[in-house]
């Protein structure tokens, strides 16, 4: 019966200027020298150079080993990339150890080693990410490897990629859970219970509905209450406190998140084909929760705050109706044309909330039209913002992440649609069908008076076929680790 409890993840680059030759990397070189050169026999005679993205697995080469897996990291002077907008050699590095640990993960390889090359972290992020499988319910499950970082010092970087691949992949937990599990009290709980090891640095305060006697009610609400009020299930108003910086008095950077954990579209029913994936609705809320949690445990000297409003849309004789009109925290009044577009709702009320803190910047993330998937697609999360200091420490960390961001247009062409309305200050939905992931975002901007502020609109990055070859597919978790950087960034700069 077959059994291994150890592998290898060595990597190789291509050859400049030689098509059918390879280098080694340090680590995979020093196994060579330790098999008397056995590995680079094996490779030069088991088929063609390895390009990047491929692999071959051996067996036997090494006693500590049983199994040893090779992969191509293309060319070794890969970098920045400024057509796509990302590293080109950290992404190499990642899609390369993921595809190495899943090969040893399909063969029920239960310690993998796997080494630096040359960038710990991004190996870090590729084996945590690549080995991550949603199958909390199924009953035949994945093997459950350990990863150990290989002939490498950097033991610091390793372990701020262990941090920054869990990071993610608790977004993508919260985001693939059934709606039916992952209500808003559960989501909250997740949370909570994640942030339970640190709770000297961080608070949490949940304002249930139903406990705090209508808190929601008291801050006045109104534009959240009216997609939470169609379901069963109470909303929650989930509120995280991390006092990183050793200046106690350092403006927060607040991290808001549209936390929708399951949209039927309301009484504006969406069709049913591809319903099931609107368990991912709050993924903005995954995402920032998941980025304060990490910069938590990476103890980041920051001061930041996160804000989740979370809730249901769903269709009921209490939900609401097209052509209701409701009142937002700020005292503006919006008519509601379609229940579907319930995401900018929630956010409106909990942007106002976040300038009650004196924010050095406001973040918000959401997956809030489909107009962003159609421009987008899954290529990179757009951002909409009215500070260009914010955009450029948005878009430097998803360099190095390589989760990218672009920059889309603020027009007053825009406000002008969502300011359209016969019956209140704003409508919900723009006089025009063009554009709508900008009119959603100038929606955003009437609840905006801070002057670093950014919208991202993650709808196109919410899922993940085959694009980001480190993540199966489902739903990805994105942009967490880009949110992490820039929140790292902006530490250094205090």
């Amino acid at each position: 019966m077959w059994t291994a409890d150890g592998g290898l993840v060595l990597g190789v680059y291509e050859k400049e200027g030689e098509t059918d030759s390879f280098d080694l990397t340090t680590a995979a070189r020093s196994l060579d020298d330790a098999v008397s050169g056995k590995l680079s026999e094996l490779l030069k005679i088991s088929g063609p150079a390895l390009k990047k993205g491929k692999n071959r697995i051996f067996y036997g080469l090494h006693e500590d080993f049983p199994c040893v897996a090779v992969v191509g990291l293309g060319k070794n002077n890969a970098g920045v990339c400024g057509s796509e907008n990302w590293d080109t050699g950290k992404e190499n590095i990642r899609a390369a150890l993921s595809a190495g640990c899943r090969l040893l993960q399909d063969l029920e390889v239960s310690h993998v080693e796997v080494e630096a090359c040359g960038d710990a972290q991004a190996a870090a992020e590729g084996a945590v990410l690549g080995l991550f499988q949603y199958d909390l319910l199924k009953t035949k499950k994945k093997t459950k490897v350990t990863t150990q970082l290989h002939g490498s010092d950097d033991v610091a970087g390793w372990e701020k990629g262990i941090l920054y691949g869990e990071g993610q992949n608790l977004a993508r937990l919260l985001m693939e859970g059934p709606a039916n599990l992952i209500t808003p009290t559960a989501f909250a709980d997740t949370i909570e219970e994640k942030l339970a090891p640190y709770s000297e640095r961080v608070t949490s305060s949940l304002h249930f509905f139903w406990v705090s006697q209508g808190w929601i009610v008291e801050q006045q609400m109104g534009a959240f209450l009216s997609v939470s009020k169609g379901s069963e299930e109470p909303p929650v108003f989930l509120e995280l406190h991390y006092n990183g910086s050793p200046d106690k008095t350092q403006a927060p950077l607040l991290l808001v998140g549209k936390g929708i954990t399951f949209d039927s579209g309301g009484i504006s029913l969406k069709p049913p084909s591809g319903m099931d994936a609107m368990r991912a609705d709050m993924g903005g809320a995954a995402t920032v929760c998941a980025a304060l949690v990490t910069a938590v445990a990476l103890k980041l000297p920051i001061n930041i705050i996160g804000l989740a409003p979370l809730c249901e849309n769903m269709p009921s004789g209490k939900a609401s109706k097209p052509g209701d009109v409701v009142t937002a925290k700020n005292g503006k009044t919006i008519q509601v044309d379609n229940t579907d577009a319930e995401g900018r709702l929630v956010l409106a009320d909990a942007l106002c909330y976040a300038h009650t803190f004196s924010p050095r910047a406001i973040v918000n993330a959401a997956t809030l039209t489909g107009a962003m998937d159609v421009a987008l697609g899954s290529a990179a999360t757009g951002v909409f913002s009215n500070s260009d200091w914010l955009w450029e420490r948005l878009h430097q960390a998803s360099v190095v992440t390589g989760d990218r961001v672009w920059r889309m247009p603020l027009f007053q062409h825009y406000t002008r649609q969502v300011t359209d309305s016969q019956l209140a200050d704003l409508n919900n939905v723009g006089s025009s069908r063009s554009g709508g992931a900008c009119t959603a975002a100038a929606f955003l901007r009437e609840f905006v008076t801070a002057p670093h502020w950014a919208h991202l609109d993650i709808a196109g990055v919410m899922g993940n076929k085959d694009e980001v070859p480190y993540l199966r597919k489902g739903m990805s978790g994105r942009p967490t680790r880009t949110l992490v950087e820039f929140a790292a960034r902006l530490a250094q700069e205090a």
